[in-house]
Order: C-alpha cells, then structure tokens, then sequence
C-alpha cells in the first residue's frame, strides 16, 4: 500500500494497519488503567474491568505460547526438510524420477 497525495498532504492508503500497531502484549493488558467517570456520571465496575483484563491477559499469554511453539516447530520441521534435501541430492539416483 502507498501513499496518496490529497490537496498536497500525505495521507495513507487504505488497507490493512500499518506496522506501527503493534501486538498488544499480557502486560499491557494486566497494566491497563482507566480514568474514572466524571462526577455525575455511571461508570464502570473497576473489580469487573480487572477481572476481563486479567482474564483477557491470561488468554493472551495462552496465544502467545502457542505462536511461539508453533513457530518453534515450523523451524524445526523447516531445518528437516532443508536436511532431506541435502541427503537427496547426495544420492547418486537424485537426478532420477
């Protein structure tokens, strides 16, 4: 995506999120504060606000391991076949199929 020009401004293209927001992470959640209602106002219950952001931040942890482990196993696998490649070219039949 690029950058269109509007009445002599930059503006971005539309499309997907720049690389700037980046993947909110467990501790941002679990440090996440709010400001309170202005005087007058309802606000939010803040024992229920910390439970959804603590239970949020405990989903995110549980997708990060996982992401991470997954990537883990595409490098390995990854190592393996580039290992089976090598393997096969040494075969004197290698050219043959």
């Amino acid at each position: 995506m690029g950058v269109a020009e509007v009445r002599g401004r930059a503006r971005p293209a539309p499309g997907p999120r720049p690389s700037a927001y980046a993947s909110m992470q467990p501790w941002q959640v679990r440090t996440q504060r709010f400001r309170a209602a202005r005087f007058g106002r309802r606000g939010l219950d803040p024992g229920e606000v910390r439970a959804f952001l603590d239970r949020l931040a405990t989903e995110l942890t549980a997708q990060h391991e996982a992401l991470r482990a997954a990537r883990l196993e595409v490098a390995r696998l990854g190592g393996e076949v580039r290992r089976l490649r090598a393997e096969r070219a040494r075969r004197p039949d290698a050219g043959r199929r």
